[in-house]
């Protein structure tokens, strides 16, 4: 199945089609197909976020549309945005010992007939006090997964993928998927 990956992040692109290719689930970017579309988030949770970007692409065309809003919450901070910049948070957090924070990720599936499907997905973790690791992009190398040992970004795309928020999404995507049919 063709899915179109309402997102220009590569790196969010890249890792779709990792995770969903042993499922035949090819992932096309929105401007591989000529589609150059821009949702505003206006949505205050990351599932409306999510909805809303797919809905955007969706309207203007006739394809399964996959759709994704992420972040890092961090439990010191009340949660902090992707919009922040990795040396920002770092500076907020300071020397706080309370550096407990979960990567989330919500998807939106929304089919040719207009049939939306969500899912979420997360991963637990600490900030690191610096930047470890040259993979992955966004938090990663601050990131540092309890159940890897070490951040995103020094672990391997197969290593991150089978835990990471985005992979836990997207699978239990595929659940729902494969219950419908």
């Amino acid at each position: 199945m063709k899915v179109i990956a309402a997102t220009k992040n590569k790196g969010k692109i890249r890792e779709m089609q990792e995770i969903l290719a042993p499922l035949d689930i090819g992932i096309v970017s929105q401007q591989e197909l000529g589609f150059d579309v821009d949702a505003e988030e206006t949505g205050d949770t990351f599932v409306k976020n999510a909805l809303i970007k797919a809905r955007a692409v969706a309207m203007v065309c006739d394809y399964p549309i996959l759709a994704d809003d992420s972040g890092i919450c961090v439990e010191a901070l009340g949660g902090a945005t992707d919009e922040d910049r990795i040396n920002k948070l770092l500076t907020e957090l300071g020397d706080n010992e309370n550096r407990r924070a979960k990567f989330v990720t919500s998807v939106a599936f929304i089919m040719p007939d207009g049939t939306e499907i969500t899912a979420e997905g997360e991963v637990k973790g600490t900030i690191t006090k610096e930047p470890k690791g040259e993979n992955g992009f966004g938090y990663d190398p601050i990131f540092l997964s309890d159940e890897l040992g070490k951040t995103f970004a020094e672990s391997s795309d197969e290593e991150k993928n089978s835990i990471s928020h985005r992979g836990r999404a997207l699978k239990n995507l595929y659940d729902k998927l494969k219950k419908m049919n």
